[in-house]
């Protein structure tokens, strides 16, 4: 008799097989075929595949009033119902799939819109009930904290924005973001001025946390208004009220793909194999975001296939770039890779759901990409190739320490320069610098959990005050009256 090979599973691989089982029925329903769940499953298991962000957006458009404390106390009832089972239902999401939900978010109505009668003082009361709410409902950012002045300033954009220092030194969880430009407006260079001032307080106020509160601040040209990854998401005044979005991730994913290409491998077959793999990735990202908002009872808003790096080792967007044959991000060849690899993200993406909004491309956060960090310190990437690498992907100059003493002038030109490239070319753009207090170039801040640690970087020196103080609008391009 042949003796019996059976191995009883431990409790692991039981739990592993339940999720991969209900991973499976989930995705059948939705119509993917075998072949996509197999890769799906392998995808979580060994190479970072994860839903990056669950958002839920929230118009807070019904809760103005007289009083800083009246909008505070309605802004806290709607935001704690209507989130109240955000974090429990992604969590059994991620249980039931198996597949890993960093976060779990809020966005809302920009409150410079909710609370424009409010005095500047008085905004600390909004933002602490924002805080509390958040705590509350157990998410880790919320975002919304924000002003659309690309234009102009009402009284309460002004108040909003000047105590922004104020309030992401006393929140924790409180993200900031202010539109200083589009294509059809041009951009407001008073505000790009202010922000420049903004940024600095705001970073010297966290001195302690190497200026941390910068690096929940956001200044951005045509800011969309479906963002589900902070600091910079807000629900806009477009949106319904009350939505779920999804940002989806896999640089690691990715990056294994094109490992298992030959050497020989022309752009076309890296292009394809992007595109297939992010197919893939978003497709799981689908399925999680609509089933959220089911169990929810809400609607489903966007899928944001945005590739979003880690200080992981293997989840970067600078090794994805050296894949292609770079010895070092930052040489040259740099932007034409990231080209391709945001071109081909978005073609493979969109295909696989019915609604794609937000940012949707590749993110290159310094500090939070361990590639990128490697890029710096080996002195192969400046702040001026990152400015070029931001013309052909999303979003802008994003997680970048500069030193403490850079003016307030030479942080609103390098906003006006990546703003320019936003207006010029049609696209989203931002800048989220950290001026590091007391740091200078070549030392390093340290941040922690997804916002990583990063070297100081070498700023120009040559001084741009006289162009910053000149104020004003740069007035929209010609291929803006498109009508």
């Amino acid at each position: 008799m042949l003796k019996s090979t059976f191995k009883k599973k431990t409790y692991l691989e039981q739990c592993t097989d339940y999720r991969h089982d209900v991973l499976l029925k989930g995705m059948i329903e939705m119509g993917f075929a075998f072949e996509e769940i197999e890769e799906t499953i392998r995808m979580v298991q060994s190479e970072k595949l994860d839903i990056r962000t669950i958002t839920m957006g929230i118009s807070l458009r019904d809760c103005s009033g007289d009083t800083a404390n009246t909008i505070a106390e309605k802004i806290y009832d709607k935001i704690t119902r209507k989130a109240e089972n955000l974090v429990k239902v992604a969590e059994e999401l991620e249980s039931e799939f198996g597949i890993p939900i960093v976060n779990k978010r809020i966005s809302v109505t920009p409150i410079a819109i909710v609370a424009d009668n409010i005095e500047k003082d008085d905004f600390i009361k909004i933002a602490l009930s924002l805080d509390k709410a958040a705590k509350n409902v157990g998410v880790n950012f919320i975002g919304g904290y924000s002003a659309l002045v690309h234009k102009g300033f009402t009284d309460g954009d002004l108040n909003l924005i000047n105590s922004i220092p104020q309030v992401l030194s006393e929140t924790e969880r409180v993200c900031s973001s202010v539109n200083v430009a589009t294509t059809k407006a041009g951009i407001n260079m008073d505000a790009v001025a202010l922000m420049g001032k903004i940024i600095k307080d705001t970073a010297y106020r966290t001195k302690e946390n190497d200026g941390i509160g910068a690096a929940k601040l956001v200044v951005f040209c045509n800011a969309p208004e479906d963002n589900p990854f902070m600091a910079g998401a807000f629900h806009g005044v477009g949106e319904g009220e009350c939505v779920i979005n999804v940002g989806v991730s896999g640089p690691g994913v990715v990056l294994a793909a094109l490992s298992k290409l030959p050497k020989t491998a022309d752009f076309g077959q890296i292009s394809e194999t992007i595109k297939k793999t992010s197919f893939k990735i978003t497709r799981a990202g689908e399925l999680i975001g609509r089933l959220a908002a089911q169990r929810l009872n809400t609607s489903f808003g966007i899928l944001d296939l945005s590739l979003a790096p880690t200080p992981e080792i293997g989840d970067s967007i600078a090794n994805i770039l050296e894949s292609m044959g770079l010895s070092k991000c930052g040489s040259h060849g740099t932007t034409a890779a990231l080209a391709l690899l945001n071109d081909a993200v978005k073609k493979g993406g969109v295909m696989a759901s019915s609604y794609v909004g937000g940012l949707s491309g590749a993110f290159i956060p310094v500090s939070e990409d361990a590639g990128m960090i490697e890029a710096v310190e080996a002195g192969a990437l400046s702040l001026e190739k990152l400015e070029a690498m931001t013309c052909v992907c999303s979003v802008g100059l994003d997680m970048i320490a500069i030193p403490g003493d850079t003016p307030y002038e030479t942080i609103s030109a390098i906003i006006a320069d990546e703003m320019a490239i936003g207006m010029i070319n049609k696209k989203t753009t931002a800048v989220r610098i950290i001026p590091a207090p007391g740091k200078k170039e070549g030392d390093y801040v340290e941040f922690g959990g997804l916002l990583g640690h990063a070297p100081v970087m070498k700023v120009n020196s040559f001084s741009p005050k006289d162009f910053i103080n000149r104020g004003g609008r740069i007035p929209a391009p010609l291929h803006s009256l498109n009508n």
